[in-house]
């Protein structure tokens, strides 16, 4: 798996942290460029981190899995796709909009919309241990484009609205299907790249 493919995998995972972030920017009466970090570090982090646990129990288990590893990447990114792509056109979540009114962070909700965001992560890890990715680059770029994209969320939710989140959650959904198909048709010899 090259560097594009990596990258396109860390865009469509933080797409989740992305949508949250924007909400987060929505409640802001001004940006506050700090909490927008705070944010960014806790979904940044646990993108980083729950790869790197699919990575450590899938290479457990590789001598097993290797034969049908291409299905099991293909299936796994299918179904996070396809979640991605159900949650856009079926979930309005009003509890997202649920702005506190002292304007401060609640560092427990905070961890576990992080934590509830990043689950897929732990999928792909899985994924990624079949695969043979250097798991160190992959979890730096997972979590360095998460932080990224956080920031951009809050900033875009402040000053936007949740125009952008709907969009942005269909196209990672696309990415990530599109990638679990290229990697099985690569493996059955159907196509070469």
């Amino acid at each position: 798996m090259g560097f594009v493919e990596l990258f396109l995998i860390a865009v469509s995972l933080s797409m989740d942290a992305f949508a949250v972030s924007v909400c987060k920017g929505l409640c802001m009466k001004r940006l506050d460029v700090r909490q927008a970090v705070v944010i960014a570090l806790f979904f940044g982090g646990f993108q980083a981190l729950m790869p790197l646990a699919g990575w450590a129990l899938g290479t457990q288990f590789e001598a097993l899995i290797t034969p049908v590893d291409h299905w099991i990447a293909f299936v796994l990114l299918g179904i996070i796709g396809s979640k991605m792509l159900w949650d856009a056109f079926h979930e309005d979540d009003p509890e997202d909009l649920a702005c506190p009114t002292d304007g401060k962070l609640d560092l427990r909700e905070l961890v576990m919309r992080a934590f509830a965001t990043s689950i897929d992560a732990l999928a792909v890890g899985i994924t990624f241990a079949f695969l043979r990715v250097d798991i160190a680059v992959s979890v730096g770029l997972i979590g360095v484009t998460t932080f990224v994209l956080s920031i951009v969320g809050v900033a875009v939710g402040h000053r936007f609205g949740a125009k952008y989140e709907k969009p942005a959650t269909i196209v990672g959904g696309i990415v990530l299907i599109l990638i679990g198909l290229k990697i099985l048709l690569e493996h059955l010899g159907l196509i070469a790249f």
